[in-house]
């Protein structure tokens, strides 16, 4: 009698990306890396577009990447992949080791310090799925367009409605033996029309974007939003140049203290390509201005436990009182400076403009005459002098009642001078970003036009 044994194959269970993560580390030190820190982020989420009830499209997004960062000695190299079975981590990694070997030496690459590492990850509220079946995505923008269209007759056509659902996670690690994550979700929701009156055209429109999708505009108020603001442009005139005060409506104001942060960046200071390079400790605003950085407001959109080096994220104030009081610093551009890094690898989280009890109509009365720019064209902002130049729409406004729309304009200044000159911030809060502003009332910028 024989017997035959049966042997049967097991699926192996598919690594967590907590185990995708070591293995790159600890392949990375195997391989002769002195230090190495890698990241993974995943997600998938749903966009719809339709346009006059037509679908135009469809799309899933699903993905998957790791990055790999190592250094050997002060050489430092980087690679990704999108393939996490063993032979594309080596692949990868080898890579990455590779790239370093033939990079110079640079003295301030490295890992943060260990002392500057995250200790805890709060809960910070940020991921709300939306499950959202293409069907139900398809219903909700066809009706949001026919709210627009019910709205305003002058409502003729549509420039696309749009509904976005994407849920993630991101996840960080180093050879300090840190590693932490978090799962995140955004949703966005927007709406462009286009309205038509005596031979004239015009597009505007509104969008809402929430972690929550329970927090976003439902469909009718986006659609008579994005209507009343394609309508209220008809009819718009060109300016004589001129000089007067000039309002920035708060989603375009963002653009404003962008500007700020990008010339406070760690990057731009030691390359000494910045318009604000050693004012630190300085007046660099009107005195009434504070803007400072929360990074654990729940459901933020710019809030994070950590930054991309690990580092905890710190409530703290950029300007009080109109004054320069912090950098925005990870720990390479630190090391470059000489100065601590500031929790800022890769940028800040919530930025907050205080502001005062005005709405954008008292805001008006305040400034009496001059112009509410509602948009802005094209990117004019030099970061080494400030100067400022951008094309622009919005409202001329007399005797703090806005009076017709105006186009086809430029406003000029410089940004150091527009930030000593911020009159005042309204209470007109725009939180749907990272910079968190309402309308900004500047003394006076120059305005081309006609």
């Amino acid at each position: 009698m024989h017997s035959t044994a049966i042997k049967t194959r097991q699926r192996a269970r598919p690594r967590s990306n907590e185990g995708v993560l070591r293995q790159a580390l600890d392949a990375a030190r195997g391989r002769g890396a002195t230090a190495a820190e890698a990241e993974i982020g995943t997600g998938s989420g749903l966009t719809v577009t339709v346009r006059n009830g037509e679908v135009e499209t469809v799309e899933h997004q699903a993905d998957k990447g790791l990055n790999i960062t190592v250094y050997v000695g002060r050489r430092k190299g980087s690679a990704g992949t999108t393939d996490f079975c063993d032979k594309a981590l080596a692949d990868t990694v080898a890579a990455a080791c590779t790239i370093a070997e033939y990079a110079s030496e640079d003295p301030c690459a490295g890992l943060i310090d260990r002392a500057f590492l995250a200790r805890s990850i709060p809960d910070l509220d940020l991921h709300h799925p939306w499950t959202l079946a293409p069907e139900e995505a398809i219903e909700l923008a066809c009706e949001c367009e026919q709210h627009a269209r019910e709205a305003d007759p002058r409502v003729t056509n549509s420039d696309g409605t749009q509904v976005s659902t994407y849920s993630g996670s991101h996840l960080y690690g180093n050879t300090h033996g840190f590693a932490g994550g978090w799962e995140w979700s955004s949703h966005t929701f927007d709406c462009s029309m286009i309205a038509g009156s005596g031979g004239g055209m015009q597009r505007d429109g509104w969008f809402t974007r929430a972690r929550d999708h329970l927090d976003l505009e439902d469909a009718r108020s986006l659609g008579r939003h994005a209507a009343a603001r394609t309508t209220a442009r008809l009819g718009a005139r060109r300016l004589n140049t001129r000089n007067a005060p000039v309002i920035f409506e708060a989603p375009v104001a963002g653009g404003l203290f962008g500007a700020f942060v990008s010339a406070v960046s760690g990057a731009a200071l030691y390359r000494k390509a910045s318009f604000l390079l050693g004012r630190l400790g300085t007046a660099v605003f009107a005195n009434h201005v504070r803007i400072h950085e929360e990074p654990y407001l729940k459901k933020g959109m710019g809030s994070a436990p950590f930054d991309n080096d690990g580092m905890a994220t710190q409530a703290r104030d950029l300007v009080r009182d109109g004054v320069l009081q912090g950098y925005v610093l990870s720990a390479y551009s630190a090391r470059k400076l000489g100065m601590a890094p500031t929790g800022n690898a890769g940028g800040v989280h919530n930025l907050i403009v205080e502001h005062g009890g005005k709405d954008l109509s008292a805001l008006l009365k305040t400034m009496d005459t001059g112009l509410l720019i509602t948009d802005l064209i094209g990117f004019g902002v030099n970061q080494v002098t400030g100067d400022y130049s951008r094309g622009a729409a919005g409202f001329w406004v007399q005797g703090g009642e806005i009076q017709y729309p105006v186009e086809e304009i430029t406003v000029a200044g410089n940004l150091a001078d527009m930030y000593r000159r911020i009159v005042e911030i309204g209470g007109d809060v725009d939180r749907r970003g990272n910079i968190q502003t309402g309308s900004v009332l500047i003394e006076r910028l120059t305005i081309a036009g006609e």
